[in-house]
């Protein structure tokens, strides 16, 4: 029906009207995160943790976000010879032959990726990212930080850290690594700027909401009467 509704005109606006459901639900979505943001930084000013936890935080660090997620770091998958020969073999003596000229050729080394091990709880506090699985465990300092890069969909993330060698991240469901990358980006801010400005910045985003709601919009309005 689509390809009709093009060709025809779409009278009843249901075109229109689904663009508008999918572009408020994704409203809908980040005014939750947003509120949960507002509480977890409130707590934080409390002197509280927003989620609850089972690692051991210094003084003034506070958990403000916790997920599930898959822990990845570079590694290179099998490397190989080539440009082997077999050499040959020669008579020593009866029955004994010795063989020479073979060689295993160059190595070379497999191609370097991003290996994904084991799932396990993801927590996010005001100094630090933590990944603790049932075989790997990760930690990414934000006072270390150097940067990160995340997917086209949101989803998966590699975190630069000055004290690691290899790169390394975490995959997470769609949905939660975008609601992630907004927690960790308002973490950053507090490190960078503090309390004080992450309040305001929420306060800012809070002011905008009613501004940016998505609604259906007339495309033919009545005409004016004189």
């Amino acid at each position: 029906m689509g390809f009709f509704n093009d060709l025809l005109g779409d009278p009843k606006g249901k075109k229109a009207q689904r663009e508008v459901d999918r572009l408020h639900k994704e409203w809908s979505e980040d005014v939750a995160t947003l509120a949960r943001l507002k509480e977890a930084f409130i707590a934080v000013q409390g002197g509280e943790d927003a989620e609850s936890h089972n690692m051991i935080t210094k003084p003034g660090e506070y958990v403000i976000w916790a997920g599930v997620g898959q822990f990845h770091e570079a590694g290179r998958t099998a490397g190989q010879y080539v440009g082997s020969s077999q050499g040959f073999s020669i008579p020593v003596v009866a029955g004994i032959r010795y063989r020479v000229g073979a060689q295993r050729g160059t190595f070379i080394p497999g191609e370097e990726i991003q290996v994904y091990k084991d799932t396990g709880q993801v927590y996010l506090s005001t100094d630090r990212l933590v990944f603790n699985g049932m075989t790997n465990t990760a930690e990414w300092k934000f006072d270390k930080w150097i940067g990160a890069g995340a997917s086209p969909d949101g989803g998966d993330f590699i975190f630069h850290v000055s004290n690691r060698k290899k790169s390394s991240g975490i995959l997470f469901e769609k949905d939660t690594g975008e609601e992630f990358n907004r927690f960790l980006a308002f973490a950053l801010i507090h490190v960078s700027d503090g309390l004080e400005r992450v309040m305001k910045e929420i306060k800012g985003l809070e002011e905008r909401i009613p501004t940016e709601e998505p609604k259906l919009q007339n495309e033919i309005e009545a005409p004016k009467a004189d």
